[in-house]
């Protein structure tokens, strides 16, 4: 009889490379990684990985195996939100991983009124780059993420998870009060505080700079919302800032509409197979009652609340 512990572990190895990679992970020593992988060759009967220099690879059998280890997965999470369907009190835990804006936005008020409506539920919230986040959902690592897309950029799809869109947030430039910029050209020859390379984020924001005919002057990288803010009201850099990030509270800087106004979309993933549960339900119906109504900065417009199909 196989072990689905140790089948669930090969299934990490064949997604993160390397066994220090998953002790890392999963807080393990590689010694017991490697021990627990041993045992489960001996249950299969057939060798699961081979070596490459460092790093590792699945065997085709150990390839069907993980394939067919998603596939349990997935049933028995089917099965398990079954089964919580059936008690009216809505409790267990629930892995919610959101990005900054969101955690400063979204969050308090949403784990006020879940303290308040849920008693016996336990939110745990960690703070996690969307694109990331998604893939750790998709892994398990996670019951929920909050996440967004920019303007043109599709955030990375995965079958396995669903999507229910949360609210639109505006993207405006921010700039120091007082500081005579009044509109996206007049900021070509300031520094600009932008979120590091590799993010959506960062991306769009330099898309947006080149359409406006000029390369932005990058002099601070920082993926800290609350650290473009203060260097934008220093006087030290601009930035494109979310509304969200305010909390509904008076913007410390002054705010300039870009050209087509545009705005991020929100929206929550799970993954399919849990989607249904009711403690993910619940989290989801706060979260949306938890984005303030449309009424300028600091106030995301809401999505409708409606599952995205296949």
């Amino acid at each position: 009889m196989l072990d689905l512990r140790r089948v669930s572990l090969l299934r990490e190895v064949h997604r993160r490379g390397t066994l220090h990679a998953v002790a890392r992970a999963l807080s393990y020593s590689p010694s017991s990684i490697s021990q627990q992988l041993r045992l489960l060759e001996q249950e299969a009967g057939v060798p699961l990985l081979e070596r490459t220099g460092r790093r590792v690879h699945l065997t085709p059998a150990g390839l069907l195996l993980v394939e067919g280890a998603d596939t349990l997965l997935t049933d028995l999470e089917q099965l398990e939100s079954a089964l919580a369907a059936t008690d009216r009190t809505v409790s267990g835990t629930v892995r919610l991983a959101v990005f900054q804006s969101a955690a400063l936005g979204i969050v308090p008020r949403a784990l006020s009124l879940l303290a308040e409506r849920y008693p016996a539920l336990r939110v745990e919230v960690t703070q996690r780059e969307p694109e990331s986040a998604l893939d750790e959902v998709w892994a398990r690592e996670f019951d929920l993420v909050i996440a967004e897309e920019y303007p043109a950029h599709a955030a990375p799809r995965r079958r396995e998870l669903d999507r229910v869109p949360l609210g639109r947030d505006a993207l405006r430039l921010g700039v120091a009060s007082g500081s005579g910029i009044q509109a996206l050209g007049d900021a070509a020859q300031r520094a600009w505080v932008m979120e590091p390379r590799g993010t959506a984020s960062r991306h769009w924001a330099e898309q947006v700079c080149r359409l406006a005919g000029f390369e932005p002057d990058v002099r601070f990288e920082t993926a800290d919302l609350q650290a473009h803010i203060s260097l934008v009201e220093a006087g030290h850099a601009v930035a494109l800032l979310p509304d969200l990030v305010w909390s509904g509270r008076d913007p410390r800087v002054s705010l300039i509409t870009l050209p087509s106004d545009p705005h991020r979309s929100l929206f929550t993933a799970a993954r399919r197979s849990t989607a249904d549960r009711p403690a993910i339900v619940a989290v989801r119906g706060v979260l949306a009652l938890s984005i303030e109504p449309p009424g300028g900065a600091g106030y995301p417009e809401r999505g409708t609340a409606e599952k995205e199909h296949p």
